[in-house]
């Protein structure tokens, strides 16, 4: 059990004191002392590592299990005892440029805190620092965790969202270079960032609804006043969510504007080739009348025949690819 235990304290006034590993008297004592919570934080559980603590802290059973299977969409669930909320930190590799989406799963209840992880992607550790030196944030009880949590995580999205920007105009540089790199597939390049921009997508836009289900009143264990923090994490997601929208939308112009190009310079290589092509007919067609082994023909016997055919050829050709160069086939 203890393996799975990442931290553990009862916060009185804000202030931190270790906790002991009998979590039912610590939670007794939490909720005799007021103005006191416990946070237990775990990273991927077993169903029989959380058994215990779904037993002592009183967790519905439908959200234990979302808690334990993890491949959650983000949302919140209201219980008689309990909020339970999903959270999906992401992360962002610019070397690989792929986007990796962890999983955290929040519960709130009467003096408690429960946070389950999976994945390697959270910002936890970071947030219980930041309150441990903020007690006047932490003095507002378990919502407090709840909103710090849910602001972190929407901070990453921002941050996520302008590197994968700066990529993204990278990517169209290249995409509109005036020298063609034919050693790279652009168009795979392009949908793999689609299959990004998609990944990050499924963990911003599930979570607006229940950022504004946590800015209205009446939700359980949290505080009036905390409605406004709510609003601005809220108004953050909303621009992380314009930031996803505008990247997959400028995504698909770069693909179509690809793609249109590919056809343009399918159609000056056709036009070139059919150039040459024309240019190399014309002595062809020359030679091979001559070459016919008939005995009866015209300017066998001259002498002048064979240097007027090939100055016959050389104006052909010369005109033609003028013709063809002042028309932009060659």
């Amino acid at each position: 059990m203890p393996d799975v235990i990442v931290d553990c304290a009862i916060y009185r006034e804000g202030r931190r004191h270790e906790c002991a590993t009998d979590f039912s008297r610590a939670l007794e004592a939490a909720r005799a002392e007021g103005h006191s919570f416990l946070w237990l934080g775990m990273y991927e559980p077993t169903q029989h590592e959380f058994d215990q603590v779904s037993s002592e802290f009183g967790l519905h059973p439908l959200a234990v299990e979302d808690a334990l299977n993890a491949h959650q969409r983000p949302k919140l669930e209201v219980y008689d005892d309990s909020l339970f909320m999903v959270l999906k930190p992401i992360t962002y590799d610019v070397t690989a440029d792929t986007v990796t989406a962890s999983e955290l799963m929040v519960f709130v209840g009467d003096s408690f805190v429960v946070t389950v992880r999976h994945g390697t992607a959270s910002p936890l550790a970071a947030v219980r620092r930041r309150l441990e030196h903020h007690p006047e944030i932490l003095r507002h009880g378990p919502g407090a965790v709840l909103y710090a949590v849910s602001d972190a995580v929407v901070d990453h999205y921002i941050e996520v969202a302008g590197e994968l920007q700066v990529d993204l105009e990278e990517l169209e540089a290249e995409v509109f270079a005036p020298i063609r790199r034919e050693t790279r597939n652009t168009a795979a390049q392009i949908y793999a960032f689609k299959r990004e921009v998609l990944e990050f997508r499924r963990a911003t836009v599930p979570l607006a609804d229940p950022m504004s289900r946590l800015q209205s009143p009446g939700v359980p264990f949290v505080h009036d006043h905390a409605r406004p923090f709510f609003r601005d994490v809220g108004d953050h997601l909303t621009r992380a969510n314009e930031s996803v929208e505008g990247l997959d939308r400028l995504l698909s112009d770069i693909l179509a504007a690809h793609l249109a190009q590919m056809g343009v310079r399918q159609n000056d290589d056709m036009r070139k080739i059919s150039a040459w092509a024309a240019l190399a007919a014309v002595p062809t067609l020359i030679a091979g009348i001559y070459g016919m082994n008939f005995r009866d023909m015209p300017e066998l016997s001259w002498s002048l025949g064979y240097p007027m055919v090939l100055l016959m050829m050389a104006v052909i050709e010369v005109s033609l690819y003028r013709l063809f160069k002042r028309r932009g086939w060659l």
